[in-house]
């Protein structure tokens, strides 16, 4: 490995063996597009395709930005933010790069991050989960009005804090999907779902705070909004990608679209409400809502996030 003089990171782009460095900045976006700082050429390669980040401690991981063909290290898809380490080896669609890092990062986030990145090698049916799909309002618009260097930044910086506020609240994994995140939270057997579900709630609605305040560190037109549907039921839940399958998922994404009608920032399933107690005056209205895919229509809780967040310091 020829050591970088600066010590900075680099991608090593292959074929050819141009260098790209990751010195200036918190992120690096990855595409085809105007305004990434690694441009690619190949037409597998998306426009926005994917983000470096520099973390705390100085780390460095992988965001993918829901690119059409993905993108893999070592020969893993990437679904969840990785962890980078000097020389491993990425693919863009069809274009391959070397990550190299002459200078070693802090290892406690990395020791933290690599017994996370272990697969489930198995799916396990049948077990008891609650899933929160978190969606930015309006992103096409926002799409179009700012430079896609901004936008991916913005993604992969939102990405990242959805990611943080999960883990915390002790998500399972997150699958990243375009301008969406799902969030799974596996129940134990016999687990008090009321205290599982208020750090579900607590999660969302601190994504919720986060995600208004991203404008007062980039430069964006204004405050983000966002969207959630949450639902709690059997799922298929493992895999190497950390994956979670099932009608439970479906209409997870289902709820979150139908907030726009409904004109509320939350909606919760029917399990989901009746496993959360609720003292005193119910802040959650009932609505009967149509959900894509589904024959029959289906109950859902709305909340506002203003009435969540004096809920959950009731």
């Amino acid at each position: 490995m020829v050591l970088d003089a600066t010590g900075a990171p680099y991608l090593l782009l292959q074929p050819g063996d141009r260098r790209c460095e990751l010195a200036n900045g918190p992120s690096w976006a990855i595409g085809r597009g105007d305004g990434c700082a690694v441009m690619l050429e190949g037409r597998s390669v998306s426009r926005l395709h994917a983000l470096i980040q520099r973390r705390e401690g100085g780390d460095y991981s992988l965001v993918d930005l829901g690119s059409r063909n993905g993108s893999f290290v070592n020969g893993r898809r990437v679904s969840v933010p990785v962890l980078l380490r000097d020389g491993d080896r990425l693919v863009f669609g069809d274009q391959e790069s070397v990550f190299h890092n002459p200078v070693p990062s802090g290892t406690g986030t990395a020791e933290a991050s690599t017994a996370r990145e272990v697969p489930t090698t198995a799916l396990h049916a049948h077990t008891l989960t609650t899933i929160a799909v978190v969606d930015i309002r309006d992103y096409t618009p926002l799409a179009r009005s700012i430079p896609e260097g901004l936008l991916s930044q913005a993604i992969g910086t939102w990405f990242l804090r959805v990611g943080q506020i999960a883990g915390r609240m002790g998500s399972w994994a997150q699958r990243y999907i375009g301008d969406a995140v799902m969030a799974v939270w596996v129940h134990e057997e016999g687990a008090a779902l009321d205290r599982d579900l208020r750090r579900v709630l607590r999660a969302v609605s601190e994504i919720d705070i986060a995600t208004g305040e991203l404008h007062k560190t980039l430069p964006l037109p204004g405050p983000l909004r966002v969207g959630a549907g949450i639902n709690t039921g059997p799922a298929i839940v493992g895999g190497a990608e950390f994956t979670a399958l099932g009608d439970t998922v479906n209409a997870a994404f289902r709820l979150e679209a139908a907030t726009k009608q409904l004109g509320f920032g939350v909606a919760l399933g029917e399990r989901s409400f009746s496993e959360l107690l609720v003292p005193g005056p119910c802040p959650f209205q009932r609505r009967e809502v149509t959900l894509k895919g589904y024959d029959e229509p289906a109950t859902a809780w709305a909340i506002s996030f203003e009435d969540l967040n004096r809920f959950l310091k009731g």
